[in-house]
């Protein structure tokens, strides 16, 4: 078993992750840090493989962390899970480590992905016969391809419904998250449905004063 580390800030995030990794077959969580000094201790007393990291820490930044552990000794792999998208911060991460990316908001499939790969990476060893199997297993944490969406939908307009539907706390029906974010309200449904087949959201019927009852999504923090 691969044994990780989560370090979220949000206790929903941290157990929306930890879910998530649950379920991906050849990994466990080992412990869940809320914070920079939280991660520290957890690592100290618990031995983990991999660290899946968010670099916005209430107690400072993810890197931070990265370069003391690295300093510590600690060995251990990183995911990032954040939303930072500032490519130099991307390129310091690499050199301490960050062999994988997963940008906020995602699906359950995305981190899926991720984590299986880095799993195929980690499972190689031995002697390299040559370059093709060097370049090989160092492919097996490159993304080639966008994760699978349903045919017409597009990863940008997928994290914006994603976003209106967190923000929306008690939820929201697909007219109204159609005309927040100014598409159609049977364009914002097919979006609400994805969510609902990937785990990442709820629908029920919301039946009002005349005609037939809309149904009214909800944002959940598990079966992600």
């Amino acid at each position: 078993m691969i044994r990780v580390l989560v370090v979220e800030d949000d206790p929903v995030a941290a157990d929306a992750h930890q879910l998530y990794v649950g379920r991906v077959p050849g990994f466990e969580v080992a412990a869940v840090a809320h914070s920079r000094a939280q991660a520290v201790r957890a690592l100290d007393r618990t031995p983990v493989d991999l660290l899946l990291l968010d670099l916005y820490l209430p107690d400072g930044h993810g890197l931070q962390l990265l370069r003391s552990l690295r300093a510590a000794g600690h060995a251990a792999d990183v995911i990032a899970v954040t939303s930072a998208r500032d490519l130099a911060v991307v390129r310091e991460g690499v050199s301490l480590g960050v062999v994988q990316y997963v940008l906020k908001p995602f699906t359950y499939p995305t981190l899926r992905d991720r984590l299986v790969r880095y799993a195929e990476f980690r499972a190689a060893a031995g002697e390299a016969s040559g370059q093709e199997e060097v370049d090989r297993a160092l492919g097996a944490l490159r993304v080639t391809h966008p994760s699978a969406l349903p045919k017409g939908l597009s990863g940008p307009t997928l994290e914006s419904v994603t976003r209106a539907l967190r923000d929306a706390g008690e939820g929201l029906t697909a007219a109204a998250a159609g005309e927040a974010l100014g598409m159609s309200r049977i364009t914002a449904r097919r979006y609400l449905e994805h969510l609902v087949t990937v785990g990442r959201a709820a629908r029920r019927p919301h039946y009002g004063q005349v005609g037939r009852p809309e149904l009214h999504y909800r944002w959940v923090t598990e079966g992600h």
